[in-house]
């Protein structure tokens, strides 16, 4: 039985501590192939470590998340986008999801949702935003 695959994922967060701490979270079961702390670099990363799944802090330096959303899809549009905020309104998730993200998890439930929203990205081979 052939083993399944560790998503390769690319982690974009303006906080080092958070860029850490999502690190610990998922390295058990994914492959971190780059880190980025500023929304400017994201693009070049995904490029060059090219990730399964890129992680997106919605409010990141120099370029925000929804605009690094948008660049990522038109370039890369294999790759899945599951945005990072601690601003969970409707209106933002319209928004994201509109853009084309994957799922949008509020930093308040990273622990409990975000690994198992990489899993379903891994495994949505039509890329339908779904959260």
């Amino acid at each position: 039985m052939k083993a399944e695959a560790r998503p390769r994922v690319l982690l974009a967060d303006d906080y080092p501590g958070i860029v850490v701490a999502l690190e610990r979270l998922l390295s058990p079961e994914c492959d971190v192939v780059a880190t980025v702390t500023d929304g400017g670099g994201v693009s070049e990363a995904c490029h060059s470590s090219q990730p399964d799944v890129v992680v997106l802090d919605l409010n990141m330096p120099n370029v925000g998340g929804l605009d690094v959303c948008r660049q990522l899809l038109q370039t890369v549009p294999q790759v899945r986008v599951i945005l990072l905020s601690a601003d969970t309104s409707a209106l933002v998730r319209e928004r994201a999801l509109s853009l084309g993200a994957f799922a949008v998890v509020a930093k308040q439930q990273l622990t409990d949702l975000l690994l198992s929203r990489i899993k379903e990205a891994m495994h949505d081979s039509a890329g339908t935003p779904r959260y």
